[in-house]
């Protein structure tokens, strides 16, 4: 399984960055389409616990 983001509904709440448990989830490089600093998954650290689906409020998260 893996994690797919739709970066461009990110809106910088870091809700996911703050509860995500074993840290794969930090802040990207570089700005969406909305100027937003998105965040990224580090696929090789994430066992797809569905924190960040849960906490997302913008649906930015897909686990598939």
């Amino acid at each position: 399984m893996k994690v797919k983001l739709d970066v461009d509904r990110c809106k910088g709440c870091y809700l996911c960055i703050a509860n995500c448990k074993i840290g794969a989830i930090s802040k990207d490089d570089k700005p969406n389409k909305k100027g937003v600093i998105p965040v990224k998954v580090d696929q090789e650290k994430c066992v797809q616990c569905g924190n960040c689906y849960t906490m997302c409020p913008d649906l930015v998260f897909e686990i598939l």
